[in-house]
C-alpha cells in the first residue's frame, strides 16, 4: 500500500511568487502568534507562586529607583539577573503596572523567537543535502524552494503552538525570556555559518549572537552562554571545521563585546551586596542547582523523556523519526556537504545538549527543557517538509501517523476524565466539579476527538501529506476552546479571591496596622497591595509573632488565612473579626494584645 500525495496545485504554485508568499508568511506568523502569546494575555490574574515574585520586584525597582539590586517584600532577590526584571519596569513606565505589562516581555521574546525561526527555515530549511544540490541549478529551483516555504510555515507553527512555549510565553518570569535570547542568538550563529561565501553579512549574524548571548546572561546567568558554548563545540567538533569557524567569529573582538554587555550588572551589583551575592546566586541558584536537589525540585533520570513528549506533543511523536532520518552517524558524508545544509544536524546538537544538560543536573524542572523546543520545531519541520513533497510518505512516518492517531484519541478520552486527577490544591477543592459544569470538557475532547478521526481517514484514503495539518489545527481548537477558558476558570477560583481580599486590605487597613498571612505564602498579595507582607509560615509560631509585634506598639493585625489554619493556631472565633471571606480564605483583624482563650 503507497500512501502517495497530490502533485503541487496551481494555487500552492501561486503562493509561492515572492509577493503573495512573504504575505501569507506574514499573516501566518501573526495569526499563531496572536493566539498563542497575545490573544488574552493579561485577562487573569498573577499566578501564584512565582509569577508575582518577579513582578514585585519589578515594581520595586521603578519604585526604589533601585536598578541594580532586586527587592522582594523588603529582602533582596538574588535568584535571577536583572533583564526581565527591567523590560517588566519599562513595561510599567509605557502602559501602566498591571499583568500585560508582566508578560509582554515573555510573549515579546516568544513572537521574536518564532519569526527568526521561520526565517532561518526560509533561508537554509534544505530537508536533505540533495535537495540543496537541487536549489544550486538553476533551472530547477522550483521544489527546493517550495520545501523551504513549507518547512517554514510548519516549523514557525511549532515553534509557537505547543504547550511549553504557549504556558512560559504567557508567564511572567524569565524562563521565555531565556528561551528567546538563546534560541534567536544560536540562530543567528547557524545563518552566519551558513554564509562563508558572504563574510560582511556572516559578521553581522556572528555579531548577533555575542549581543544575544549576553542579554541570555542578562537574563538566567551562566547558563545563557554555556549551553550555547556546548551546542556550538558539539557541532563544530562533528563536522571537523572548528578553527575555521571559530577564526571567522572573530572571538577577540566578540568576546570583547559579549563582556561589555554582560558583566558589568554582575560587578554593580556585587559592589552593593558583596559575598551575600555571590553565595546566593552563583553558589545556590547555580551550583548547587546542578549538583543538588533544590526546594524539593528531584526527578527520575527519564523525567525528560516524559517533559518533552507532553510539552511539544502531538508533534513530539515524529522527532525519533526527524532526528534518525538525519543519519548522523554519516559523519564522513556531512562533512563533505555545504554548510547551508547543516541545519538539521546544528540543531540536533542544540536538542541533545540541552537533554543531556538538564538531564544530569539534579535539580529538575519541566521548564528547563523550554530552550530545546525550538530546535524539536526546526527537526520535525525539515521532516514534514520532505515528506509533503515526495512521491509517497516514508513507512517510519507512517506508523507514527498510526502512533500519532492513537495518541489523539487518548488525549480525548484523558481530557474527559482529567477532573478525577484535579482536587489537590487546597485553594480550590470544588475545581473538578466546576470544570466538569463549564462545558470545557466536551469541546476539549471534541478537538481530539475529530482530530484522531480525520487523521485516520486520511491514512485510509492515502493523504498522508495533511497528517501535520490535522495535528495542527486539533491542537489549535484545543487551545482556543478548551484551555484559554480553563485559564479563566481557575483563576476565578484560585487568584480572583486574593486579588478581592488585596482590595478589601487597602480599604480596610488601619493606621500602623501590619498586614499578615498565617500558615502559607502568596506572593500576589504583596503585589496586589503594594504593602509589605508577614508571612508566618507555621501556625504554631502565631502566638509569638503577635506578642513580638505588640511589643514594637502594633495595634492590630489584618491576617490572609485558611480557616483550618486558624484552627491549627488555636485561634478561637471570640479572639478575632472576620473582615471578609473569599473563595476559601479569611480576612481577619487581630487586636493586639491577643485574648486570652
Amino acid at each position: 500500500m503507497k500512501f502517495g500525495i497530490d502533485r503541487p496545485s496551481k494555487l500552492f504554485q501561486h503562493w509561492e511568487q515572492p509577493v503573495p508568499a512573504w504575505t501569507l508568511s506574514i499573516i501566518w506568523i501573526f495569526l499563531i502568534s496572536f493566539v498563542a502569546f497575545i490573544w488574552h494575555l493579561g485577562s487573569i490574574g498573577l499566578v501564584d507562586e512565582t509569577e508575582p515574585l518577579f513582578a514585585e520586584a519589578a515594581r520595586q525597582m521603578t519604585e526604589t529607583g533601585d536598578w541594580i539590586t532586586p527587592y522582594f517584600n523588603g529582602a533582596t532577590r538574588f535568584d535571577k539577573p536583572p533583564l526581565i526584571y527591567w523590560l517588566m519596569a519599562i513595561a510599567y513606565q509605557t502602559i501602566g503596572v498591571n499583568e500585560w505589562a508582566v508578560r509582554l516581555p515573555s510573549a515579546l521574546a516568544a513572537i521574536a523567537l518564532t519569526t527568526m525561526g521561520f526565517y532561518t527555515l526560509k533561508q537554509f530549511g534544505f530537508p536533505s543535502p540533495a535537495a540543496a544540490e537541487t536549489a544550486a541549478v538553476p533551472n530547477l529551483p522550483h521544489k527546493t524552494s517550495r520545501q523551504r516555504w513549507l518547512a517554514a510555515w510548519i516549523g514557525a507553527a511549532m515553534m509557537a503552538l505547543n504547550t511549553h512555549t504557549i504556558v512560559w510565553a504567557r508567564t511572567g518570569v524569565s524562563d521565555m525570556l531565556l528561551s528567546g535570547c538563546m534560541g534567536i542568538a544560536l540562530l543567528a550563529f547557524f545563518c552566519g555559518y551558513a554564509q562563508p561565501a558572504r563574510p560582511q553579512v556572516q559578521a553581522r549574524w556572528y555579531l548577533a549572537f555575542y549581543v544575544l548571548s549576553a542579554l541570555a546572561v542578562l537574563t538566567k546567568g551562566p547558563v545563557g552562554i554555556v549551553l550555547p558554548v556546548l551546542i556550538i563545540g558539539a557541532f563544530l567538533l562533528y563536522v571537523g571545521n572548528g578553527w575555521t569557524v571559530l577564526r571567522e567569529m572573530r572571538l577577540l573582538r566578540g568576546g570583547l563585546i559579549f563582556l561589555a554587555i554582560a558583566v558589568p550588572w554582575y560587578i554593580l551589583v556585587i559592589q552593593a551586596n558583596g559575598q551575600e551575592y555571590i553565595d546566593s546566586f552563583f553558589g545556590y541558584h547555580n551550583f548547587e542547582r546542578f549538583t543538588e536537589v533544590v526546594n524539593r525540585h528531584d526527578a527520575p533520570w527519564y523525567f525528560y523523556f516524559f517533559a518533552v513528549l507532553v510539552g511539544f506533543a502531538p508533534w513530539s511523536l515524529y522527532l525519533p523519526v526527524a532526528i534518525a532520518r538525519l543519519r548522523i552517524w554519516q559523519r564522513t558524508h556531512w562533512q563533505q556537504q555545504p554548510r547551508a545544509t547543516h541545519l538539521g544536524l546544528f540543531v540536533s546538537s542544540w536538542l541533545l545538549i540541552i537533554f543531556s544538560f538538564f538531564t544530569i543536573a539534579v535539580t529538575k524542572l519541566p521548564s528547563y527543557v523550554l530552550p530545546l523546543m525550538p530546535a524539536a520545531a526546526i527537526l520535525v519541520a525539515l521532516l514534514w517538509s520532505e515528506q509533503i513533497t515526495r512521491p509517497q510518505i516514508s513507512r517510519s512516518v507512517l506508523i507514527t501517523g498510526i502512533v500519532n492517531t492513537i495518541f489523539l484519541a487518548a488525549l480525548a478520552g484523558a481530557v474527559l476524565y482529567s477532573p478525577n486527577w484535579l482536587g489537590d490544591d487546597p485553594t480550590m477543592r470544588n475545581l473538578p466539579e466546576v470544570i466538569r459544569q463549564s462545558g470545557l470538557l466536551p469541546w476539549g475532547a471534541a478537538s481530539w476527538a475529530i482530530a484522531a478521526i480525520v487523521m485516520l481517514v486520511l491514512l485510509l484514503r492515502r493523504r498522508g501529506r495533511w497528517l501535520w495539518l490535522v495535528n495542527f489545527m486539533g491542537f489549535f481548537a484545543f487551545i482556543v476552546f478548551a484551555v484559554m477558558p480553563a485559564f479563566s476558570v481557575v483563576d476565578g477560583l484560585r487568584q480572583l479571591p486574593l486579588r478581592q481580599l488585596s482590595a478589601t486590605m487597602l480599604q480596610a487597613q488601619q493606621p500602623q496596622e501590619i498586614l499578615t498571612m498565617l500558615g502559607f505564602q502568596k506572593p500576589s498579595l504583596v503585589f496586589y497591595t503594594e504593602r509589605p507582607i508577614l508571612f508566618i509560615s507555621d501556625p504554631d509560631d502565631l502566638e509569638d509573632q503577635l506578642e513580638q509585634l505588640f511589643e514594637q506598639n502594633t495595634p492590630s493585625v489584618l491576617m490572609v488565612a485558611f480557616p483550618h489554619k486558624l484552627r491549627e493556631a488555636d485561634l478561637e472565633p471570640e479572639q478575632y473579626q472576620l473582615v471578609e471571606q473569599a473563595g476559601a480564605y479569611q480576612l481577619i483583624r487581630i487586636q493586639l494584645p491577643l485574648k486570652e482563650n
